[in-house]
């Protein structure tokens, strides 16, 4: 289990908090296996009824660790279903126990497109939501790019892939992709008091609504089709200018 990531079990809620505050959250690979550890858990364990992901300090998560995407595309790449972070897609997609997100400040990435495989969703009212996956020249990720616009509509879905800007909580609530936006300071206890909730109903018949809401097969399927874009343009003289250009604190140049 990774120091970046902390899980807690109490009354049923299984909390799986993101532990890098003075990275913002950014997840790395040892993270990405601690969550799946974290996930495949609450699948299996009956005393788990529950999923509550948090973040520690003042993000939710700044998405994927650069510096990791740097490493790889440098080494040539590899098989984006043998990284660390397919193990969690499955066990995302797997998952048929209610699962909550309590989201403070930026969601970045896959802080974003983990909530829309989450069942309630609680954001502050200032937070940044953000998928900036084109101006980092890569794909969607984590099935996004059918559960998002499921949730939100195809032309509000595509600018957030496309243009990659932030949308904030209040925006969030207004377009279907959260339950509650509420002040910085009460995102925890709300979305603690909904898992409790939710931990008190019927645990089975829960399940099977998760079950009937979501075909996890198709979700996978859709997951590995979209690692292998992903995967392809990980490795593309684009996002290694993308990345530079991150890193360097200036514009992209895909000229």
């Amino acid at each position: 289990m990774s120091e970046h990531v902390a899980v807690e079990l109490a009354n049923g809620v299984l909390s799986v908090a993101l532990n890098r505050a003075d990275k913002k959250n950014a997840i790395t690979q040892a993270m990405y296996t601690a969550l799946a550890e974290a996930t495949e858990r609450a699948r299996t364990d009956d005393a788990v009824r529950v999923v509550l992901f948090r973040g520690e300090g003042d993000s939710f998560s700044a998405g994927n660790d650069i510096a990791d995407f740097i490493a790889i595309g440098q080494q040539g790449g590899r098989q984006m279903a043998d990284a660390p972070v397919f193990r969690f897609l499955r066990a995302l997609a797997d998952l048929d126990k209610p699962a909550v997100a309590a989201v403070r400040g930026r969601a970045v990435g896959i802080g974003l497109t983990l909530l829309v495989h989450c069942d309630l969703v609680v954001v502050a009212e200032d937070a940044l939501l953000s998928a900036p996956f084109v101006n980092l020249a890569l794909a969607p990720e984590a099935a996004s790019s059918i559960l998002l616009p499921m949730a939100i509509g195809h032309q509000r879905a595509y600018e957030l892939f496309a243009l990659g800007e932030p949308i904030d909580g209040r925006t969030a609530l207004a377009w279907g992709l959260a339950n509650r936006a509420v002040a910085a300071d009460q995102v925890e206890a709300t979305a603690a008091e909904l898992a409790g909730k939710l931990a008190a109903r019927a645990p089975n018949s829960l399940k099977k609504t998760k079950r009937l809401m979501r075909d996890a097969e198709a979700l996978w399927a859709q997951m590995l089709r979209e690692g292998e874009a992903f995967g392809s343009q990980l490795t593309s003289p684009e996002a290694m200018e993308a990345f530079m250009a991150f890193t360097q604190k200036r514009a992209p140049n895909f000229s």
